[in-house]
């Protein structure tokens, strides 16, 4: 039987390494408060699969021999087999989504588009510096600052990269409030940011609200079949909460549903998070292109409107356009919030979060469109 004194012994220093990543993931969580139903578990994960010979991954059980532990378990049901945590979470997020400001102004579909421009730009760089196209399209999903799409990605594709791109993806996202300002004042003026925009609420009937997710199913099946199972399940969920008679299986699907599956897909996620496969260089190159990924979603959609502004006579404000990534709903807060420092009562948050709805199903779109073309090419 192995002591402790010899487990101690046995720890290398690559588990030392994946030790301290899950203190500090942790630590952000607990302290900074950013995306702490994700971050905590997948950094105490980090530390669980990394201690030596832990019955997590594998045990030995008498009269069948070596077995999964659960997170083995978790990850071969949940997420390679059937990718079941990351769609089954999309249900939850449709539920939450309001698409009332969007269909007010179906124009802020095409910024949600143009802010996953990063998704691509990276890929296409990961490729030119030498990674597989699977591993380079799952790399390049870091910028939809879209945890579970990027997860899904990676996984189908088989991405041997999927614990540092889904701590990629949740870190970036829940590093929202603080990176987003900055990339937005490397392409913005200051009187840019101080346009003011009028808003005035449409009414949107209950049947608009009820086909607009059906139809969405049905463009997205015959235009982009890969995306089916993301917005499908994103679609269903907005049903759930737009159709006026599943109000209770709405709320569930908006908290329970989705704090379970949450806190499954964060502790899962460490089986990826194992010092020999996690604490390589490659670890760094993936988070510094996710960075910039994350970076060129931000310019993408406000160079869009910037473009749009050289021809309309009422223009708007760019700051909506970096809004147009899918981090919902916190990317809508965090432009709103410039806004008013920039110039204070001005009020941009309907039509930001219109671009923030359409960057979710917009960086689904892309994610199953990334993996028909790299399909396509394998």
């Amino acid at each position: 039987m192995t002591t402790t004194v010899e487990l101690i012994l046995s720890i290398t220093w690559q588990q030392l390494v994946m030790y301290v990543i899950g203190g500090l993931l942790i630590l952000i969580a607990i302290r900074k408060q950013y995306e702490p139903a994700l971050l905590l578990p997948m950094g105490f994960g980090a530390i669980l699969v990394n201690l030596p010979q832990n019955n997590a991954l594998t045990q030995t059980m008498p009269a069948v021999g070596e077995v999964k532990g659960i997170i083995s378990w978790l990850y071969e049901v949940g997420i390679e087999a059937s990718e079941a945590l990351p769609l089954l979470l999309f249900i939850g997020i449709g539920a939450m989504l309001d698409f009332g400001p969007l269909l007010s102004r179906p124009v802020l579909l095409l910024l949600g588009a143009a802010a996953q421009f990063g998704i691509f730009a990276a890929t296409s760089f990961a490729a030119l510096i030498g990674f597989p196209l699977n591993d380079a399209a799952a790399v390049g999903m870091i910028g939809a600052a879209d945890g579970p799409t990027a997860i899904l990605v990676s996984q189908v594709l088989k991405s041997k990269y999927m614990g540092p791109i889904a701590v990629a993806a949740y870190s970036y996202m829940a590093l929202v409030p603080i990176l987003q300002p900055f990339f937005i004042k490397m392409v913005t003026t200051r009187s840019e940011r101080r346009i003011t925009m009028h808003y005035e609420p449409m009414s949107i009937s209950r049947r608009t609200r009820i086909l607009f997710p059906i139809l969405v199913t049905i463009i997205v099946g015959f235009t982009a079949p890969s995306s089916v199972s993301l917005i499908g399940l994103l679609m269903f969920g907005n049903l759930i909460r737009e159709c006026g008679i599943l109000r209770s299986l709405s709320e569930t699907a908006q908290t329970t549903l989705t704090n379970l599956i949450t806190l499954l897909l964060g502790i899962t996620i460490s089986f990826r998070m194992q010092a020999a496969d996690f604490v390589r260089l490659d670890t760094l190159l993936i988070m510094g292109i996710g960075l910039a990924a994350f970076a060129f979603d931000t310019f993408g959609g406000i160079l869009i409107v910037k473009f749009a502004n050289l021809f309309l006579p009422n223009k708007i404000n760019p700051l909506v356009g970096a809004a147009g990534i899918s981090a919902f709903p916190m990317a809508s807060r965090v432009v709103q919030k410039l806004a008013q420092e920039e110039q204070p009562g001005n009020i941009i948050i309907m039509q930001a979060a219109g671009a923030n709805v359409a960057g979710q199903i917009a960086s689904a779109v892309a994610g199953g469109l990334m993996i028909q073309l790299v399909t396509a090419v394998l």
